[in-house]
């Protein structure tokens, strides 16, 4: 069972440092995207988790169904520690907190 958190909760944990990870699409999180989320469409996931940083991961996309997916892909290769938000960027812009446009900087 993949752990799964709410807006609120993933707020706090965001401003404590947590590391969130956006498996939406490239042009969906140039669009709009929570303040350092870093991108890994899940188009690309797969082939990307190693790239993925070490440790406890909460993970985001538009609406909770692909970022379970995602989580789901972790725990199945050995890292259990991803959290899936549940309503997505889409709940986050709901509860009416700031996002980033363009692409991400590194």
């Amino acid at each position: 069972m993949i752990p799964e958190i709410d807006i609120e909760t993933f707020a706090e944990q965001l401003a404590a440092g947590a590391t969130t990870i956006d498996v939406r699409e490239t042009d969906e999180y140039v669009e709009a995207h929570v303040p350092g989320a870093h991108l890994f469409p899940l188009s690309e996931f797969s082939e990307r988790l190693v790239d993925l940083p070490i440790g406890p991961l909460l993970i985001i996309c538009k609406s909770g169904g692909r970022s379970m997916k995602a989580a789901e892909m972790l725990a199945a290769s050995g890292r259990p520690e991803a959290t899936n938000v549940a309503g997505g960027t889409m709940a986050w812009i709901a509860s009416g907190r700031d996002t980033v446009s363009g692409p991400e900087r590194g």
